[in-house]
Parts: structure tokens; C-alpha cells; sequence
């Protein structure tokens, strides 16, 4: 059983109908009291840092995400605004983020690129792979998954990195460390390729 955190943000709804379509059961979690009894999460997130990060205190849902993930090592993945939550904030705001990854988000920066770019960074990417993890297992080396973000992923240690992409330069797309994960990118909106994350995901951690 996958749960899926509900905070007010994000597609909970194509997240679920993924996996009930890969065979997966999953439940959405709108309280604090569904998420202590979860064996493995998915943090999705659609919106701005600070409305993301005060929607969960509000909830009263950073205290059992720190215990389930921290304490009890449940594997959790974050799935674009969800992932740079797990950061330790984002110069989109001003709160503190839950500080999983010893990483930042911040905004795109194109100066002395040649072109014109527009932000926010919206369509698919390829993306490659940085180290060896399980939620690699049987995923095609020229997979592209779909974007929409003005902020991305800078982390400390480069042994964190698990995909990058390009988009003006190279910069971090996926993270890894231990039982947390994180994607920049929505699986639930890439087909194919998203189907194959999601499923190794639930099977593998």
C-alpha cells in the first residue's frame, strides 16, 4: 500500500490512477492519523514553497513525516514541488523546508546563456542517470519525462544526484539518499517512463 500525501496540493488523483493502473493499491492521506500507519509515501506538489511548506504545518504533517521517514526509514518519493520541499529552502520564500537533502532550491539563472529561454522551464526532457539505484531498474537510457517548474535542485553532495537534465546548463533533476527520493519532473504526466519509475518505486523499496 502506497500513500499519498494530501496537503492541499498536487495531482493526487493521476499519482493514484497510475498505479491502479500498474496494479498498485494506494490511499490519500488528508490527516495526520492516515500517515502514521503508511509502509511507503509519495510527497507530490504542485505550487509555491512557502504556501507548500505552511500547508503541511498546518495539517500538523511535518512532525509524522520526520518520524516515519527519519526514524522509521519508510521510503518516501517527492514528486516536483515535493521534492524541493525536502530541501533546506527555497529563494522562492522564506520558510525553512523539511531539510531531508543537505541541498537548496533556487531559481533559474541564465546569464551570459547566448538565446532566450522562458521560464517557467515546461515540457518533456531527457534525463541522465548519475549513479546506480533501484528506481533505475529496466528504464531506458533516453527516457524523457514531463516538466513544469521556475525553480530547481541545487544539492551539496554530488553523491545525491541521481538525474540531471538540460535546459540552459546541466542541473540536478533527482535525488537519492538512503530511503528518500525525489524527481523534479511529474512521472504521473510522463507515460511510458514515468509508469516504469513509479513501478520500481513500489516494488523495489
Amino acid at each position: 500500500m502506497v500513500t499519498i500525501v494530501d496537503y492541499g496540493l498536487g495531482n493526487l488523483g493521476s499519482i493514484q490512477n497510475m498505479l491502479r493502473y500498474l496494479g498498485h493499491d494506494s490511499q490519500i492521506a488528508s490527516r495526520k492519523q492516515e500517515i502514521e500507519s503508511a509502509e511507503k509515501l509519495i510527497l507530490p506538489g504542485i505550487g509555491s514553497f512557502d504556501f507548500g511548506i505552511s500547508q503541511l504545518l498546518k495539517r500538523e504533517m511535518v512532525e509524522v513525516l520526520n518520524y516515519k521517514v527519519l526514524d522509521q526509514k519508510k521510503p518516501i518519493l517527492g514528486i516536483c514541488l515535493g521534492v524541493q520541499l525536502m530541501t533546506r529552502g527555497s529563494e522562492e520564500g522564506d520558510l525553512k523546508g523539511l531539510s531531508w537533502f543537505e541541498a537548496d532550491t533556487i531559481q533559474f539563472n541564465f546569464t551570459g546563456y547566448k538565446g532566450k529561454l522562458s521560464i517557467p522551464h515546461m515540457g518533456w526532457n531527457f534525463i541522465e542517470k548519475r549513479k546506480v539505484s533501484k528506481l533505475n531498474q529496466n528504464m531506458h537510457d533516453q527516457s524523457k519525462f514531463y516538466f513544469v517548474h521556475s525553480f530547481h535542485l541545487k544539492p551539496d553532495d554530488p553523491a545525491d544526484v541521481l538525474y540531471e537534465t538540460h535546459y540552459g546548463y546541466d542541473f540536478a533533476v533527482g535525488l537519492e539518499k538512503d530511503n528518500i527520493l525525489g524527481c523534479q519532473f511529474h512521472p504521473e504526466k510522463s507515460h511510458k517512463y514515468g509508469m516504469r519509475l513509479l513501478d520500481n518505486f513500489v516494488k523495489n523499496y
